[in-house]
This record gives C-alpha cells, structure tokens and sequence, in this order.
C-alpha cells in the first residue's frame, strides 16, 4: 500500500467518522461522484498526495469537499458547452482524448501538449471542460472499466506528445497552473504513469528544470520516451489503442483491441470531437442538461470555478518554470538579433 499504510488508513477514517451530522465530512459518504462505492481508495489517494501525513491528507480531502460543494462540480455535467460548433473550437484548442485502454484495463488519456493553443475561448471554458472530462473519467469510464474487468480501475495513463513545443508556452503558464492545481488538489493519484513522447529540445531544457522541483513519487511516474514512444507503449497496450500521433505510418487500421485490454478506437484522432469519447460525453452532458441545441448561436455562460491559492508544490514549480522559459526566450531573442549582424573588415 506504499505511503497509505494500513494504520494511517484507518486514522483517516476516523477522523471522518467523528464528524457531526452537518460537518463537510459527512459528504464524502454521500457524494459517490468522488468515491464511486470505493472510499477506502480514496482516502489512500489522498494520503499518497500528502506523503501519509494523515492531518494533512484530512484537510486536504475537506478542501476539496468544499470546493465541490462552493463551485457545484456534481452538476458540472449538466451543463454542457454549446452550441456545438464553440465547443469543437474548445476541442481544437485543447487536445485531450481517450485513444484506447491498457491490456490491464486502464484508460489511455491523450494529450497535445505541443498543439493545444487554448485560444478559441476564455480561460473558464477550458477550465470547464477539463473538469467535466475529470468528472465523466470519474463516473463513467472508470466504474465501467471497473465492471468490464471484475476488479477496481481508479486510475488511468496519459501519453503526452510535445510535438509543435514553442517557447510561447509560457502564454499559457496562467491557464496550466490553473488547471494542475485543480488536478493536484482534488484529482490526486488519477494517473497511475506519465508517458512522455515526441520531445523537442526546448522540452530537454524544461525537464532541467522541472525535475529536481517535483516530488519523488511524482518523478517515478513520468517516463520520457524515445521518438513516438511506439515501441514501449505497444508492451502495455495493442495497436488499436496507441495514440494517433505515436502511429509510425499515421493509419487507424490495426488488430483488435485483444484479451483484457478493452474496447479500441479506431478513430485516428482521437481529440476531434467526432471521435467515440467525445461524442458519447457531449451526448451524456447534453442529456443530463435536458437542454435542446439552440438555434441561435449563442453561447452558454462558462462556469467560473474558484480555484485554491493555497501552499502547494505546483505554485512554486511553475513560477520557477516560468523565469525560466522567460531566459530562454530571452537567450533566443539575443541570438536572433546576433545572427543578423554583419561584421565588416
């Protein structure tokens, strides 16, 4: 069990159940949406992000109540983005998808770190929707995938591909930071590896500079691949469930999805929202809404979700990622401007 000994499991739980009737403890027993029937592992996820610190893990576990509770993220679902045609910009812009499942179970979550250029909408919509994909993985996926194998699936892996990795990265050090720290703070221990893929050199510069700043347990889950990464991930997952960008000849023919590994997608693309995932979760989104497509194309409020600004180890690590994309880029401008001056005898 690692970190979440058995003895600290049971402290935790204790101090859950000595809660009053009306105290936010009480909610986790209630809200199914963040346990899902498995409340032991949820506590155990907590105490892993918080070293086994069980007073630590606590508050932790009471914040992120009160933040489900403060920004309504049970009804999340409910309220789709629309009307479609913003949304497929979201999607465009924010490149996430679910390209297959693990021999073992496990969803693959894809992710266009290079591409994504969060600039067909606000800040709050892509918020929004990285909250409502957390939510459906949560509710949907997972328990599904749990069902499907006859044994607990909690957590997932994502393959990131920097593929198109530029210095203005650093445009959307805001929105990142915003989005991590809702994953650190209330989605902890969700992804079970990291798998890094397509890495240019700005990317070599930045790990520099990441790596000694994260946590131990954190590390041990990022593996930085070579090339596409193609050749590892087919030891945990079939063809039919690579990711499109670690295909070598960019088809989506292949072999089945294989013995436990779950229902492939042969969807190259598996960001557009053509593709199964997304189709299935606007579907599900628009039907707990109970709302029809309007004629008009006028776009839906975003949900603004308080964010925590609390002491946590991302805020630290992306203001030092930040100063130092900031020498980059200035170390770039300066050659720039170098390599156009002509010296004369």
């Amino acid at each position: 069990m690692g970190l979440a000994s058995q003895e600290a499991v049971h402290q935790f739980k204790a101090l859950m159940d000595q809660a009053s009737q009306k105290d936010i403890q009480d909610v986790l027993v209630e809200s199914v949406n963040v346990h899902q029937g498995y409340v032991v592992e949820t506590l155990e996820r907590f105490l892993k992000a918080r070293e086994g610190n069980v007073s630590k893990a606590h508050k932790m576990l009471v914040d992120s109540l009160q933040w489900r509770l403060q920004n309504g993220i049970d009804d999340i679902l409910a309220k789709p983005i629309i009307p479609t045609n913003f949304y497929r910009g979201v999607r465009d812009s924010q490149l996430i998808g679910l390209s297959g499942y693990t021999r073992e179970g496990l969803p693959v979550f894809a992710i266009g770190a290079g591409l994504s250029t969060f600039d067909k909408a606000s800040i709050h919509y892509y918020v929004q929707s990285h909250i409502q994909i957390n939510e459906y993985r949560d509710r949907v996926i997972l328990p599904a995938a749990t069902k499907r194998n006859g044994r607990y699936i909690g957590k997932c892996v994502k393959v990131l591909d920097m593929s198109g990795l530029k210095l203005s990265a650093l445009n959307q050090i805001k929105l990142l930071t915003t989005i991590s720290t809702v994953d650190d703070l209330n989605y902890p221990e969700k992804t079970i590896t990291y798998y890094i893929v397509n890495v240019p050199y700005i990317f070599s510069a930045c790990w520099k500079v990441v790596k000694p700043l994260l946590q131990e347990r954190t590390k041990l889950k990022v593996r930085v691949l070579q090339g596409g990464g193609r050749e590892e991930l087919l030891k945990i997952m079939d063809y039919s469930s690579l990711p499109h960008f670690c295909r070598r000849d960019g088809s989506g023919s292949g072999s089945g999805s294989g013995s436990g590994s779950g229902t492939g997608y042969l969807t190259d693309n598996c960001y557009s929202l053509d593709h199964p995932f997304h189709q299935e979760l606007y579907s599900y989104m628009k039907q707990l809404s109970g709302i029809q497509e309007p004629i008009e194309p006028a776009k839906q409020g975003s949900i603004h979700v308080e964010v925590p600004s609390g002491d946590h180890e991302g805020v630290e690590l992306h203001r030092t990622l930040e100063s130092e994309l900031m020498k980059l880029r200035t170390r770039k401008s300066l050659s720039e401007s170098l390599e156009k001056v002509k010296i004369k005898d």
